[in-house]
């Protein structure tokens, strides 16, 4: 009996070896390449798939799924013969389980190496400071390249960006100091600006207020002579209003000779040749009033009057 169950448990387990064998299930967005007696016989996709046990066998199971691979940097020459450290950053998907595994020993390493040549090729043909401002188009020339090199691997290279780009030391102290001069020459720029511009405002005002204060002058005196004429013009109307005769002009005059002497600085005035006529009439006038005035208000004006007429100057009596 012993034997017989013995031989049943083997018959057993070998039983359920050919069903796990039999029965392949594949994760979603992965494939598997089946081979037999060492032929490839056909692609596993997602799901439930039954396989002869012993004789089909899994050769190689693959992500579908997008990868993204950076590349350690590599050093590249640029045109200016100036070596500068790259690194970049691969992303591909398989699209052809079969070619991937048959087509290419390690895609991986063949990306790789042939990302290393062609960004070599690339950068070559530009100086180091394209290099530095021309991502993108590297990007592209780079994807490009590595698309159709990797499409008949089952590859499709979907992007490809230079994660960083290193030049030498001595180059980036002297990118450094040219920034610094830059931006040293970009503050004294706008700070002449401002200055100008502070100047310019500064003239403007000026010119607006000494144009406002001229036309301030001129309506003053403007006003300033209307109103002087308004005020002659008055005073014209007045004295032909009241008709005053030559004595009452005469007895005006004399009452202004006062104010014509006014002030200490006065040495010499002058008497005007018509005070003569002024004093004839004002003596004329007391003359009638005599008997009023007393004997010597009525001679002594018109002696004045008569001494005064021939002389022009004569001195200030203080």
């Amino acid at each position: 009996m012993e034997p017989i169950i013995i031989v049943l448990i083997i018959l057993v387990v070998l039983v359920f070896i050919a069903l796990i064998k039999t029965i392949q299930v594949i994760p979603q967005a992965s494939a598997a390449i089946v081979e037999r007696f060492g032929r490839y016989t056909r692609t596993l996709n997602a799901g439930l798939n039954i396989v002869v046990p012993f004789i089909d066998s899994i050769r190689n199971r693959v992500d579908l799924r997008e990868q993204v691979v950076p590349f350690p940097p590599q050093p590249v020459i640029t045109q200016d013969n100036l070596v500068v450290n790259i690194d970049t950053v691969i992303y591909y998907q398989v699209t052809d389980a079969r070619a991937a595994t048959y087509e290419v020993a390690s895609y991986i390493q063949a990306i790789e190496q042939l990302t290393v040549t062609t960004l070599r090729n690339i950068i070559g043909g530009m100086d180091l400071e394209r290099t530095l401002t021309s991502r993108e188009e590297i990007n592209a020339a780079l994807r490009g390249v590595l698309d159709e090199a990797t499409g008949k691997w089952g590859i499709r290279v979907n992007r490809v960006e230079l994660k960083a780009i290193e030049p030498p030391t001595s180059i980036q102290d002297s990118m450094e100091k040219q920034m610094r001069a830059d931006r040293d020459k970009r503050a004294a720029i706008l700070q002449a600006e401002g200055v100008r511009q502070s100047e310019i405002l500064r003239a403007e005002g000026e010119k607006q207020s000494s144009i406002l204060r001229a036309e301030g002058d001129a309506k003053a005196a403007a006003l300033r002579a209307e109103g002087e004429a308004q005020a002659i013009r008055t005073v014209f109307e007045s004295i032909h209003a009241g008709d005053p005769d030559q004595k009452l002009l005469s007895y005006q005059y004399l009452q202004m000779l006062p104010k014509i002497a006014e002030g200490d600085a006065n040495k010499l005035w002058i008497v005007p040749s018509e005070i003569g006529d002024a004093l004839k009439g004002l003596g004329g006038a007391f003359g009638n009033f005599g008997p009023m005035g007393g004997g010597n208000g009525g001679g002594a004006p018109a002696a004045t009057g008569k001494e005064a007429a021939p002389r022009r100057e004569q001195p200030r009596i203080d």
